[in-house]
């Protein structure tokens, strides 16, 4: 933001619609000229109510999950009667770019999509969709299924909330701790269990390395073998970090077919980039 001529503004953050109520109020200084970044933590804001602090039982610390409204006033008051020493009488600018939310590092995953293997398979160049599993080679009967599975995830990815597209192979009711394969570019096939699913769904929330991806994930287990609670219980039990960690994910890998080219275990942009596409190139939902 670039400010000029005035000092010492309020941030009042309300959890309602009402504007006679409870606000959160902090503070933070400008320089006369020059454009800055104010980082305001939401651990700075202290409950008040007409221009006094609130004490006692209403005193309740600012929940930011339910901020409804934000405004930003330069006053001759601070709170509690208190003058604004550094508050001058005449016309006064503050030019803002934009307001945002920080999170603190490292920043690990806001939101956990379970989308599915295949989903980048319809129409791209070179594929056989003959040995594809049915979804592939129905997508079309389907209603576009695959195709509006991507779309999903291509909103996701562009609304800039730190997040992570899980996308597995076909779900089977059978018991967890199965062997597992991960891998990038949407090709692999096979089979993972609910069970298994579920499990790095939880752990992902906790995983750095994962902001950002996407990835598929199936069994090492043939669909021709059975896989039951007896098999389970001779594997140890799985260290999800390390498994995510060493999977070695790259941000920014869909698999997508981008300006007629399938980018493949390469970050979409940068495949973009050379193909002269419009990045990102969402998908086109069906009609």
């Amino acid at each position: 933001m670039a400010p000029s001529i005035r000092h010492c503004r309020h941030v009042i953050l309300r959890t309602d619609a009402g504007w006679d109520g409870i606000g959160y109020t902090s503070y933070f200084d400008t320089k006369d000229g020059e454009w800055q970044t104010v980082d305001v933590p939401f651990s700075s804001f202290d409950p008040v109510f007409r221009a006094r602090t609130v004490r006692g039982p209403d005193a309740k610390p600012l929940d930011p999950s339910t901020v409804y409204s934000l405004q930003i006033m330069l006053s001759k008051f601070e709170v509690d009667g208190r003058l604004n020493p550094s508050f001058k009488a005449g016309p006064f600018q503050l030019p803002i770019t934009e307001v945002t939310g920080y999170l603190a590092s490292p920043v690990t995953p806001r939101l956990v999509h379970v989308s599915s293997a295949g989903v980048t398979r319809p129409n791209r160049p070179g594929i056989n969709v003959d040995v594809e599993p049915p979804a592939v080679k129905l997508n079309d009967a389907l209603g576009g299924l695959l195709t509006w599975k991507l779309a999903g995830e291509d909103a996701i990815r562009e609304s800039g909330v730190p997040a992570v597209v899980v996308r597995p192979c076909a779900l089977t009711e059978e018991a967890g701790r199965m062997p597992l394969e991960i891998d990038q570019g949407d090709v692999i096939k096979g089979k993972i269990s609910r069970a298994d699913v579920s499990e790095l769904v939880v752990a992902l929330l906790d995983s750095p390395a994962a902001v950002g991806t996407t990835f598929e994930i199936k069994s090492t287990v043939p669909f021709s073998q059975p896989w039951g609670e007896e098999d389970a219980a001779q594997q140890p039990p799985r260290d999800w970090q390390s498994t995510i960690q060493g999977a070695g994910l790259v941000p920014g890998v869909t698999g997508k077919t981008v300006g007629g080219v399938y980018s493949g275990k390469r970050p979409e942009a940068e495949v973009a980039a050379e193909a002269g596409a419009k990045q990102p190139a969402a998908a086109a939902a069906p009609q």
